[in-house]
């Protein structure tokens, strides 16, 4: 059984067509074929099926499937390990967060890391809560940015490294726009624009009216923060949305009102999986950032970033 095989197995696995896994491995489709065949028969049995013009696992292809995955996964996890010894200031580091962090925290905090270890490469992928849980589980991605941050759960662990306020955001024409600050009951008459069903402020927003006496009325949904941003600016309603989602991206920006009642809050968590070893950069990425948001939320004045 030869590596290059079960790359190709896999691959065809994940695009359930020969064709396709064949294009996207660079080479033809008949040597990805001989492999595949050559795989079946040291090991005497169909590992697909046809469905229709595309390949499908087989119940004995599906087990396979995720031995090989797990075998692949600590090849390479093995390869960066051995560069990182050669040299642990080069490296690719994974990082997972939400959409509302990549507007400024991520840029900020990953270029602070790369003025001091210019070698350093990173991967990104962005994510809503479950899917960002999931990813560190499977190792797609070596530490995530997640709100809120899970106090418990059996696969991941980590710690707080920010507690972020959420302010009220209106249109600027909206009668409340210009006071410091306004309780959250001053809004029961208006009309939410809110994230979809899935986001994690969604429930954020909706538990902080519920104590301030309420049940939001929602005027728009949205999946991004620049969308809700722009839809409260144009007058379509009124939104809580945390500081980090506030920086100007656009002319068209809503008013921002500090809520005095109740207080609304979001934690900002960092975590990995539990039952492995960072890679040595990762580890390095990690420690950086705990000291980064200590020294921050130590000086009350300084904004992050």
């Amino acid at each position: 059984m030869e590596l290059r095989q079960l790359q190709y197995f896999l691959k065809v696995a994940q695009k359930e067509h020969v064709t396709q896994a064949a294009e996207e491995l660079h080479v033809a489709q008949s040597a990805v074929s001989r492999q595949i065949h050559q795989l079946e028969e040291e090991l005497g049995v169909h590992l697909f099926m046809q469905k229709g013009r595309n390949l499908q696992l087989t119940p004995v292809g599906q087990l396979f499937c995720k031995r090989v995955e797990g075998i692949l996964k600590d090849l390479d996890k093995a390869v960066m390990e051995v560069h990182e010894f050669l040299d642990p200031e080069q490296g690719e580091i994974r990082i997972g967060f939400p959409h509302s962090l990549g507007i400024h925290l991520i840029p900020s905090v990953v270029a602070e890391f790369k003025r001091r270890y210019p070698n350093v490469k990173f991967r990104f992928k962005q994510g809503m809560f479950p899917s960002l849980i999931r990813d560190v589980i499977s190792a797609e991605v070596d530490l995530a940015f997640i709100s809120p941050f899970p106090e418990k759960h059996e696969h991941v662990e980590g710690e707080v490294i920010l507690t972020e306020e959420l302010y009220a955001i209106l249109p600027p024409n909206h009668p409340l726009a210009e006071k410091e600050s306004i309780q959250l009951v001053e809004l029961k008459d208006e009309k939410f624009v809110l994230f979809s069903k899935g986001y994690s402020l969604r429930p954020i927003v909706w538990h902080a009216c519920l104590e301030a006496g309420f049940t939001p009325k929602i005027a728009f949904e949205g999946e991004e923060t620049d969308t809700i941003r722009g839809l409260v600016a144009a007058g379509m309603g009124v939104s809580i949305l945390p500081e980090l989602a506030l920086f100007q991206t656009n002319p068209l920006q809503p008013a921002r009102v500090k809520i005095s009642e109740p207080k609304v809050t979001r934690t900002i968590g960092l975590i990995h999986r539990s039952d492995d070893k960072l890679p040595l950069v990762a580890q390095s990425f990690r420690t950086f950032l705990l000291k980064y948001f200590g020294l921050h939320q130590n000086n009350k004045n300084t904004p992050v970033g």
